[in-house]
């Protein structure tokens, strides 16, 4: 099968790595392949994974690499149809209704069409990549809409009739595995479980996206915030907590307080859960050496 044009001038994982890399994203050899394959496959990528793992930046930073907007999709529980295809704007269309007297107004134009991320999609595909953030939020029924849309990438307006997608668009699905997802889903999609990166990575990750972050904080953090992730908190730390923090500690350390003060000051950056804070707070000395409980 051909690659699609899509990712025209990426002709292999190592070029989309390079590509992510310079979106300031540190994709390791896994998740490059995986989303290579499947822009060149034209199929779904599926990123599952513990919250705060950095699945939806993958999700962005492949958007930035092709240039495409982020058409978000953000799941939770009790969502509809309505709230991913579209919706009528009703108080607007009574109001036409009103101004229009006793002239004709076509009360179903694309004025009073309020567009969400799915019809968006399926508009503007060359120019769109399909963000569904955290699907296993939604019941099993949204899931096995959503598993029909990626079928065909249809949609039909009955007011108005089909709205087919010139081509297929990008899509990225992500998942915490609140859930299991249903089987006919994870066939459709290309799949990769994206992990804590390893504390070489995530110091080079802090390091790109952090300000004014020497390498020492860098590694400091990321060993610390492994030390909370091996203990059983009910929200661990993800990667983005880790530039915080690494980010917030500069910053008192720069006003003048000296490190192991400045990193206990803003654990707050690292964990933001209070009984996490409160089984933490006797083994903080254990978690950065030198750190005063």
């Amino acid at each position: 099968m051909p690659v699609r044009s899509t990712i025209s001038g990426i002709s292999s994982p190592s070029d989309l790595q390079k590509a992510l890399q310079g979106a300031q994203y540190l994709a390791d050899d896994g998740l490059a392949t995986a989303a290579y394959l499947a822009l060149a496959l034209g199929k779904p990528l599926l990123l599952e994974g513990a919250p705060g793992v950095g699945k939806t930046e993958a999700a962005k930073a492949i958007g930035a690499v092709l240039s495409r907007q982020i058409s978000r999709l953000q799941c939770f529980e009790g969502i509809d149809a309505a709230a991913a295809i579209y919706e009528w704007n009703y108080p607007r269309q009574m109001l036409a209704i009103r101004q229009a007297g006793d002239s004709y107004i076509n009360i179903y134009g694309d004025q009073f069409l309020l567009e969400r991320p799915l019809l968006g999609a399926l508009r503007n595909p060359s120019d769109t990549l399909l963000l569904i953030d955290e699907i296993d939020r939604s019941d099993h029924e949204f899931e096995a809409f959503l598993l029909e849309f990626l079928s065909d990438f249809t949609i039909s307006i009955p007011e108005t009739g089909t709205v087919r997608a010139a081509q297929p668009p990008v899509v990225v699905l992500t998942s915490n595995r609140t859930r299991d997802l249903h089987e006919a889903l994870r066939r459709r999609c290309v799949y990769h479980w994206i992990d804590y990166p390893d504390p070489s990575l995530e110091s080079q990750i802090v390091m790109a996206r952090a300000s004014s972050v020497a390498q020492g904080t860098a590694d400091a953090v990321v060993a610390a915030v492994g030390r909370l992730r091996a203990e059983p908190l009910a929200k661990p730390p993800g990667v983005a907590e880790s530039i915080e923090w690494a980010e917030a500690a500069t910053l008192l350390h720069d006003q003048g307080n000296p490190w192991p003060d400045a990193f206990l000051r803003s654990i707050g950056v690292a964990l933001k859960d209070h009984d996490d804070l409160t089984y933490m707070h006797p083994n903080l000395g254990h978690v950065i050496p030198g750190m005063a409980a």
